[in-house]
């Protein structure tokens, strides 16, 4: 081997055992250098503080992206914008008459946050699968309808049949795939405890997400903060207008709710915001619990002229002029509507108007 030294006079040819020795040199230093190396490294990081093993929210703070949202609001101090018979809409089902023009998923994909649900047994019918040519040959079970499932096609049913668990199962889906979204869904029940039972059971993840108010202590400590229900993960309430059904985790909403009268009649001018139950005025003042108030703004019959009517300027002053102050100077949590995409060219939609409610300190 040969080592070259630059000189001004040339290249000098250096023996193989000064070669030798100049390498082992060169390794030994090497190799010293190294060790000083990792003892500065190991000091370093002995003196370096540790990362926190336990999530914040541990601490009673809500960490992260839950936290930045949400803050500290509790659940009873936010807003959701929900659609009044969300299932009745032209993409999910042949329905001739419809509240919603986008199906269930394209409602959560829009802004909406609560869900209307009308919840029926029907049994399979051999003759309707007959007469419709095969088209009608569903199984006995819990589905969506607006009425008997058997009277009439495109007004009390449609088809294809919307099966209760289906629809919840888009919903958990849907959370699934946002984890910083709360949903809420409110059922018009009609079905018994057992078969409400059988059809929630089929919805995979759901039991993971049910949110159970007695778990949580909320009749003594009030209900948690909504960044807290997306720090646990329990992002799905349901409500019921049946008590039987609580050990499901499907919350009673005359235990838990107060709400007002829900129709604004034929012409859509009875804006007075009175409660729906006779017992559960609005302002209701229980110790150590407030209900949350869900606000239904539509009319008996919906359709896309009178919801354009009244989904802006007018549902937003009813709020403020109305359903505020009977509610006891509180916003109502949830804004139930009609075609919650139309409005009436006032620069207010339900959902900005929701967007407002949220940002009132």
């Amino acid at each position: 081997m040969i080592d070259m030294d630059m000189h001004c006079t040339g290249f000098r040819r250096r023996p193989a055992g000064a070669l030798r020795r100049g390498h082992a040199r060169r390794t030994l230093v090497g190799l010293l250098l190294l060790a000083l190396l990792g003892t500065a490294t190991t000091a370093t990081a002995s003196t370096a503080p540790t990362a926190p093993t336990a999530p914040a929210a541990a601490s009673g703070a809500p960490a992260g992206p839950a936290a930045a949202r949400w803050g500290d609001r509790r659940l009873d101090e936010v807003s959701f914008l929900t659609t009044h018979n969300a299932f009745t809409n032209y993409e999910d089902s042949r329905w001739s008459s419809v509240n919603q023009s986008e199906s269930v998923r394209g409602q959560l994909e829009g802004g909406v946050r609560g869900l209307s649900l009308d919840t029926h047994w029907y049994e399979r019918s051999t003759w309707l699968c007959v007469i419709s040519f095969g088209s009608d040959c569903y199984p006995s079970d819990v589905y969506l309808c607006h009425g008997e499932c058997k009277t009439f096609a495109g007004a009390t049913y449609a088809l294809p049949r919307q099966s209760f668990h289906g629809t919840m199962q888009t919903v958990v889906d849907f959370l699934a795939a946002h984890p910083q979204e709360v949903v809420t869904v409110f059922l018009e029940d009609y079905v018994s405890a057992d078969q409400l039972r059988q059809s929630l059971g089929r919805v995979r993840g759901l039991s993971d997400m049910v949110f159970r108010p007695d778990g949580w202590g909320v009749r003594q400590n009030g209900w948690p903060k909504v960044a807290d229900l997306v720090t646990s993960g329990k992002r799905l309430l349901i409500f019921s207008d049946r008590s039987d059904r609580e050990d499901l985790g499907v919350m009673y909403d005359r235990s838990w709710t107060v709400s007002n009268f829900w129709s604004l009649g034929d012409l859509g001018n009875d804006l007075t915001c009175v409660s729906r139950w006779s017992d559960l005025p609005l302002d209701r003042q229980e110790p150590g619990f407030r209900r949350l108030f869900t606000m239904s703004h539509h009319r008996n019959v919906p359709t896309v002229l009178t919801a354009a009517l009244d989904n802006g300027a007018k549902l937003r002053n009813r709020i403020a002029e109305q359903c505020r102050p009977a509610a006891g100077g509180r916003d109502p949590n949830f804004v139930s509507v009609d075609f919650h995409r139309l409005s009436d060219g006032s620069g207010h939609t339900p959902a900005s108007i929701v967007g407002e409610l949220n940002a009132r300190p």
